[in-house]
């Protein structure tokens, strides 16, 4: 590389380019973590935070909600946080 810049967030190969990457991968470690079905999980809310790359996606399922946090570059989930 020239200059031997690093490229920014925004120019690195995104595993979750959008949430329509995100919102699959939320679910399944929901259904995974609290032994619920696809079927009984609702998505609220995405959020992108450019800065961090990281994906936020707000989920409810039975009477609770959680917002499941990715890295969008590695496509991982990184924490899952009831709310």
């Amino acid at each position: 590389m020239k200059g031997g810049m690093n490229p920014g967030i925004g120019l690195m190969k995104r595993r979750l380019p959008t949430e329509k990457e995100a919102i699959p991968l939320a679910i399944s470690g929901l259904v995974k973590k609290y032994g619920i079905t696809v079927e009984q999980v609702k998505t609220l809310e995405t959020k992108y935070d450019e800065d961090g790359g990281d994906w936020y996606v707000a989920l409810g399922f039975n009477e609770k909600r959680a917002i499941v946090k990715m890295d969008s570059v590695q496509g991982t989930i990184t924490e899952i946080k009831e709310i």
